[in-house]
């Protein structure tokens, strides 16, 4: 599996260093900067729920990796099949590598079909967001983070 965990949950040391009287202090590379976005459509049937969603990048540089988190409002049931690059994370969320996401262009499609833990319910609310973004500022988080409603019906429903 090509998740990068560690990165999508945060280093859990910290960096020392010493300077020296009359060293110059390394130079700081300049941060990342991408605007991450997701669109798909969700739907739901007899407890089942199909995600297909395309990760995008709107620049203005490349991002090598991105973990996507699919947040359920409903638990999952304890079984599930995950396409490759994703991985639960506990009863209601999955993360997703998104791979690279190169400026201006989008990923690669992330298809998931997982069952609820309880498969007479009417509807679930999903939570899509970036957990994970290789370190990249994004001015505009707000279209990374979206919400669908998914009634029971097999209708799809955009985000």
């Amino acid at each position: 599996m090509r998740m990068r965990i560690a990165g999508a949950l945060g280093a859990a040391g910290t960096v020392g260093m010493t300077l020296w009287a009359g060293a110059a202090a390394p130079a700081v590379a300049a941060p990342l900067e991408a605007d991450l976005a997701y669109h798909g459509v969700v739907a739901m049937t007899a407890g089942q729920v199909d995600v297909l969603l395309t990760p995008q990048n709107h620049g203005p540089a490349d991002v090598p990796d991105a973990t996507v988190r699919l947040r359920w409002s409903r638990p999952l049931a304890q079984h599930q099949r995950l396409p490759e690059g994703c991985a639960r994370y506990n009863a209601a969320t999955v993360l997703c590598d998104t791979g690279p996401l190169a400026a201006g262009g989008a990923g690669r499609q992330i298809h998931l079909r997982v069952g609820l833990a309880d498969a007479s319910a009417d509807e679930v609310r999903l939570r899509i967001d970036t957990l994970w973004d290789g370190g990249a500022a994004d001015r505009e988080p707000g279209n990374d983070r979206r919400r669908v409603l998914a009634l029971d019906t097999g209708d799809e429903y955009s985000f």
